[in-house]
């Protein structure tokens, strides 16, 4: 798979194509130089009607576009309201045009993008998108400006696959098919052209590939101009792709591969172009590494320094960020609540990603778990999500620590918590926690008891994230973990409730694993403090500065957690098996009043043809392999050429684009199968005209057709003459049976994308027995009923 494009260029049909005079310059479309099996007169007849060659293909593309164009945009207007995710990114934009700092576990460039939309059009980010349904009208939102951006992307992104197929040598209808199964596929459609991010990831990957393969195509005029803007083109596509979300490290992937095996041959002393000196090696070893990982980063990191530099004030997001990240930005709250705690002060506890509250009651731990354990049956420590009484911690020094009240709680002190309510000491020991045996229980003593022979297990460090020692303990600003003195386990939380015994509140545990982020606390508030306290006077702070490095990798590090932490379930997330065969979508829009609603789902015709197309190229593929083994070469060398380095390459890209997915464990849509979806389209026109594609090689056709006497008699030229005839016959036969294949499917494409469009557009609405006949497999559609 060393190539992703075309090994040969096919005039089918006697159409010479403006390709075959690039041929001639830089070899084959891929720059092989090997014209052995070409006639000569034949290659004359690629330049004589060079001038007129590329008509049909300009044509096809501009129609492509114009119907792209008019299929993203028709009815763009409808409806007027907020649609599922645009109350995400619709809301980012707004935060964004506000300066108001935000959280997301995205990069920025789509977002930046829908910002950059909103501020053409004058827009000032009052709509803050927070309810699906909400109104665009009333509430004044240039929401078509908005969706105007991925739906030029959407119809764009048409117009590259086809180019990817016209570069990478394929026939007319071949890039006709490809482009058309994106062109009439509802879920692409539906996808972009809403305020979603889908449309500038997936059009950043096609022009990835486009413009890695017009940088292939030149690899044998290394260093040239054309050679250089290539390289940098595909960098600067790559770096759009993760610029927007994560998942564009399979686009990586999928070029990545190919270059390393074109370096590999490149470091061949034997490959039949001339051996490489290992300074000129180092060269394009050096070339690449600066092209396509270089400066894909340096453009990734360039979108945070922009993100950093707009969003200067406090905003929804302050709460993910480090007390230290949060100082940087202007009227924000945490600087201005952050008070210093003292002993015997009583404080509230609050876990910094569940946001559940440290809890007792008077509540005892069963007996026996379900799982048999047995537990202490001392009273249950628990996580509350809501604000009471028996929140209430009151932080007191130890013995050898003897502070009285007016004395400032400092980092690295070690503590001990009364419970107010029940006035029980906290406590964790060497018992198993109700779900995890490996990580301790924590309870509450007597204090009798806690003052006695379990007085060690009672004691506390609080260690503040990032603080210096001796730092003053604080309200809101001092993150810390509260870490247990003799065992060295640091107080936990997680999302799983416990069961009816303990309300279903939130277990709390002791971690052995101290470093985990997870384990971060903070105190919300000092309820016992009087209101006329010296300490609740505030003098006005400036902002303060961090290093932007400092900063992104602080975001790096919560944009990955809250990431991996999406995993609870959703009614339409769907697993990765499903979305080849397209058994389920995705509800994003209902109108009860009309019966219309917006579901994503795609062309069911044209995504069950992509994934049998799949099939059907492992098949081939495994039998040409066993066939080779016992000698039987049914292909000629081009046809092999290309099926597995040009078609290879498409099936690389879509398995990279879809297999990852298997492992990952948060919520999955149907939506991340739009860019292995995008490959598979790829896949099903070269494919098509592999099969349809009956011209043998030249040397069939002198066998077959011509004597071997005939060839000493009448000479080689004489030969070629005769052969012609044969293979523009063959050809022409080949090429209409592509383009009558082409045809019937996407004629068959074509209705099904306007049985469903109903459903793609919202509108019209329809009846129960029209909403009945789409019920195909599990898609869960409203007013079936």
């Amino acid at each position: 798979m060393s190539s992703p494009s075309s090994q040969s260029v096919r005039h089918r049909g006697g159409q010479n194509k403006k390709r075959g005079e690039k041929a001639d310059v830089d070899g084959d479309v891929n720059g092989n130089a090997d014209h052995s099996t070409a006639p000569s007169s034949h290659a004359k007849a690629s330049k004589d009607n060079a001038v007129t060659s590329d008509w049909d293909y300009k044509l096809a593309l501009a129609i492509i576009t114009i119907a792209a164009l008019a299929t993203r945009f028709w009815g763009i207007t409808h409806p007027d309201q907020v649609v599922f995710d645009e109350v995400h990114f619709g809301k980012f934009a707004s935060l964004y045009l506000q300066r108001s700092y935000f959280f997301d576990v995205h990069p920025p460039f789509g977002k930046l993008l829908f910002a950059f939309a909103g501020w053409l059009v004058g827009y000032n980010g009052e709509f803050l998108f927070e309810n699906i349904g909400d109104s665009y009208i009333t509430n004044r939102v240039p929401y078509v400006a908005y969706r105007s951006m991925p739906a030029l992307m959407g119809s764009f992104t048409v117009s590259t696959v086809f180019l990817i197929m016209w570069e990478s040598g394929y026939s007319l209808p071949a890039s006709i098919l490809a482009a058309g199964l994106l062109l009439f596929d509802n879920a692409h459609i539906g996808q972009t052209r809403l305020i979603l991010l889908d449309a500038s990831l997936v059009f950043a990957m096609a022009l990835s590939l486009l413009c890695y393969v017009r940088f292939y195509k030149l690899r044998h005029v290394p260093f040239s101009r054309k050679w250089w803007k290539w390289l940098l083109l595909t960098g600067v596509s790559l770096s759009c792709v993760i610029s927007t979300k994560y998942v564009g490290s399979f686009t990586f992937f999928s070029i990545g591969v190919p270059v390393l095996i074109d370096l590999w041959d490149l470091l061949n002393i034997n490959r039949r172009q001339g051996a490489l000196s290992l300074p000129d090696f180092g060269r394009h070893f050096g070339a690449r590494v600066f092209g396509l990982i270089m400066i894909p980063f340096f453009f990734y990191l360039f979108w945070f320094q922009v993100h950093f530099s707009i969003l200067t004030r406090s905003g929804p997001g302050d709460e993910f960020m480090s007390p230290e990240f949060q100082e940087t930005l202007s009227d924000n709250l945490m600087a201005q609540k952050a008070v210093s705690i003292d002993y015997f002060d009583a404080i509230t506890m609050r876990h910094k990603e569940t946001k559940v509250y440290l809890h007792s009651h008077t509540d005892k731990y069963p007996l026996r778990y379900e799982d048999g354990r047995i537990s202490s049956q001392g009273q249950q420590v628990t996580g509350y999500p809501h604000n009471d009484t028996n929140n209430h911690w009151q932080i007191i020094p130890t013995r050898e620590n003897a502070q009285g009240p007016g004395h400032r709680v400092k980092n690295g002190d070690i503590v001990r918590f009364r419970h107010l309510i029940t006035d029980q000491i906290l406590l964790t020991h060497d018992v198993a926690s109700p779900y995890y045996p490996t990580n301790q229980e924590f309870t509450a003593v007597p204090a009798d008891v806690g003052n006695g022979d379990r007085f060690n297990d009672t004691l506390f460090e609080i260690r503040i994230e990032n603080g210096k020692p001796g730092q003053e303990f604080k309200t809101v600003s001092s993150h810390f973990k509260l870490v247990h003195f003799p065992t060295k386990v640091a107080m936990w939380t997680h999302t799983k409730p416990l069961p009816d015994w303990a309300f279903k509140q939130a277990e709390i545990n002791g971690n052995k694993n101290i470093q985990q982020s997870s384990n971060v606390w903070f105190v919300e508030d000092i309820p016992s403090i009087a209101a006329d306290s010296d300490r609740l006077k505030k003098d006005v702070k400036k902002t303060k500065q961090l290093p932007f490095l400092r900063k992104y990798f602080e975001l790096q590090r919560a944009m990955f957690y809250h990431n991996n932490a999406l995993t609870s379930s959703h009614p339409y997330a769907s697993f990765p098996v499903q979305w080849p065969f397209l058994l389920r979508g995705v509800s994003f829009w209902t109108e009860n009043d009309t019966k219309r609603q917006i579901y994503f789902l795609g062309n069911p015709i044209g995504w069950w043809l992509a994934s049998s197309i799949l099939a059907v190229f492992a098949g081939i593929i495994g039998a040409d392999q066993v066939s080779q083994r016992r000698g039987v070469d049914a292909l000629d060398r081009r046809t092999r050429s290309r099926l597995y380095n040009s078609t290879g390459f498409f099936f690389l890209t879509w398995a990279a684009h879809y297999l990852p997915f298997f492992i990952m464990g948060r919520q999955l849509f149907l939506h991340h199968y739009l860019p292995a979806h995008l490959c598979s389209a790829l896949v099903t026109g070269a494919l098509v005209e592999f099969i349809f594609n009956n011209e043998p090689p030249v040397e069939e056709e002198v066998e077959q057709s011509v004597s071997s006497s005939s060839r000493k008699k009448k000479g080689e030229n004489l030969v070629h003459s005769q052969i012609r005839p044969i293979r523009e016959r063959i050809g022409s036969q080949s090429l209409l049976m592509t383009w009558a294949a082409t045809g019937a499917i996407l004629i068959v494409v074509l209705w099904s994308f306007l049985f469903f469009a109903p459903l793609t557009y919202g509108q019209p609405g329809l009846t129960v027995e029209q909403v009945v006949s789409r019920k195909w497999l599990n898609y869960d559609l409203h007013f079936a009923k």
